[in-house]
């Protein structure tokens, strides 16, 4: 259980999240995911990260049970902080990040597959942000990366989920694959990646990142500011309280 590192071919590194049930990630998962993508980005001998993992779904968010139980702000300040470098860490990584998407992958996990250099999912996977359902804010930075600017915004509004085949038609996914084969096509598309010189990996990395149109540190930082005008309010804990009652 927690975040693993390991090494299944020259030049990658594979990083594993693992809390179960569902990786509805504590804010210390935020931090050691942020400290194993920054360890494996800073390797000389990686030239591609793959993303992944266990269990029924790739990410459910942040652990709303663990905010469930702080009657101050500490776990809200935690997670947003957590969040915050686990999602920046996906982008600012050395390397190229490719994300193996399964089952769900929703709140917290738009955030690092939007951040991601390449997606590779499952015919299972489903996105989106539930968020205005758990009495909160954000990740619109990154679900913006991913689909056109008026469907994020209903996928946003209603809390609907896009499908892996959806994304894969607004070309954010670069393959759709059974469930069985998601871990090859990822490695796959990891292993032609790390082919290439590891020097200039890195400054492609760079450069490409250096011409985004949003930063988006900046742009998710701000929706940080209305996550937490939410919960000073009262009202993300009155909506936050009906998660998982009927």
């Amino acid at each position: 259980m927690g975040v693993s590192t390991s090494s299944p071919d020259k030049g990658i590194a594979l990083v594993t999240v693992d809390f179960p049930p569902v990786n509805a990630l504590p804010v210390h998962g935020w931090y050691e995911l942020a400290d194993a993508l920054r360890a494996a980005g800073r390797d000389p001998e990686v030239r591609c990260v793959v993303l992944t993992a266990a269990g029924r779904g790739f990410n459910a968010g942040v652990d709303i049970k663990e905010m469930q139980r702080d009657s101050g702000h500490a776990a809200l300040i935690g997670a947003n902080r957590g969040c915050y470098e686990a999602f920046a860490a996906v982008y600012e990584c050395e390397v190229p990040v490719v994300a193996a998407v399964h089952g769900f992958c929703l709140g917290g996990g738009i955030g690092l597959v939007g951040n991601a250099d390449a997606i590779v999912a499952s015919e299972d996977a489903v996105f989106g942000l539930p968020e205005l359902d758990r009495g909160a804010l954000g990740a619109a930075t990154h679900l913006a990366r991913l689909v056109p600017q008026h469907l994020m915004r209903a996928l946003y509004y209603t809390s609907r989920t896009a499908t892996a085949a959806e994304l894969h038609a607004h070309g954010s996914v670069w393959k759709v694959v059974a469930r069985a084969e998601l871990s090859a096509a990822a490695l796959e598309l990891a292993a032609e990646i790390a082919k290439k010189d590891g020097t200039l990996i890195r400054l492609a990395k760079g450069a490409i990142n250096g011409i985004d149109p949003v930063d988006v540190r900046r742009s998710y930082r701000f929706e940080q500011g209305f996550t937490f005008e939410a919960n000073l309010s009262g009202v993300a804990d009155r909506v936050r309280d009906t998660f998982g009652k009927a």
